[in-house]
């Protein structure tokens, strides 16, 4: 067990470090046409990832690829069983086909199960999802903080709680500038916060979904890292605009 979460967190680290010179790229290419380069900053829309992008529950009752979870069918021994949610984050039902999972919460699930059986095949099924076993997946926290690393989680995190899992910020940091990079609707965005504002109740804590990249300015970011905030705009906070 302990060899094959190795393996998922150096695929992760890869897939991490692929992110970074591609987001880098865009910057130096765009960085004589504006500020912030092909990385939306601060943008209206910045929300739940994409489902099948996140690969995690954003609270615990929300499936994602490798979760397995039990469907049961009153009265159908047929249509129940076990389910592992594939890559694709779909699981394969009798009867009915591949239908997706993934990001969606086990009560949705068991109302598109039903409604798909009821459509052609049982009158009023009374059907059950249970998530059995979540799978824990990744999130990146680097830039000023004590312990940098992949940290795993199997349900909803806020910044504060995946600051705290990397033991907090660091010497020389700057709390005023927290920058969570993540992807929605297939683009790669990120917003700025304050944690400071957070601690002192100004600003709400945010949630932090799995395949984030938290990245904590300060005096012992990465100069990697560095290039990559600093050609952001400066004005950055998630904050209610009157």
């Amino acid at each position: 067990m302990r060899g094959a979460f190795s393996d998922y967190a150096r695929a992760a680290m890869d897939r991490f470090c692929r992110i970074v010179s591609a987001a880098l790229l865009a910057v130096v290419l765009a960085a004589c046409a504006g500020r912030g380069g092909d990385i939306p900053y601060d943008p209206p829309g910045f929300t739940a990832p994409d489902p099948l992008a996140n690969k995690l529950p954003q609270l615990p009752t929300v499936l994602g690829p490798g979760d397995v979870i039990e469907v049961k069918v009153y009265r159908v021994a047929d249509l129940s069983g076990e389910q592992v949610v594939d890559n694709t984050g779909r699981i394969k039902v009798p009867l009915i086909g591949a239908l997706v999972a993934a990001g969606k919460t086990a009560d949705q699930l068991e109302t598109d199960i039903a409604s798909a059986l009821g459509a052609r095949y049982l009158q009023s099924p009374d059907v059950q999802v249970m998530l059995k076993t979540p799978v824990a997946r990744l999130i990146t926290v680097d830039g000023s903080v004590v312990q940098p690393g992949l940290y795993p989680v199997t349900g909803q995190v806020s910044l504060l709680q995946t600051i705290a899992m990397a033991r907090g910020t660091a010497q020389g940091a700057n709390p005023h500038r927290v920058v969570v990079f993540r992807t929605i609707e297939g683009q790669r965005m990120a917003a700025s916060f304050d944690i400071e504002s957070i601690r002192d109740g100004k600003m709400d804590d945010p949630a932090i979904y799995p395949d984030d990249i938290v990245v904590v300015d300060g005096s012992s970011l990465s100069a990697t890292w560095t290039l990559l905030i600093q050609t952001l705009p400066l004005v950055a906070l998630f904050q209610p605009f009157r």
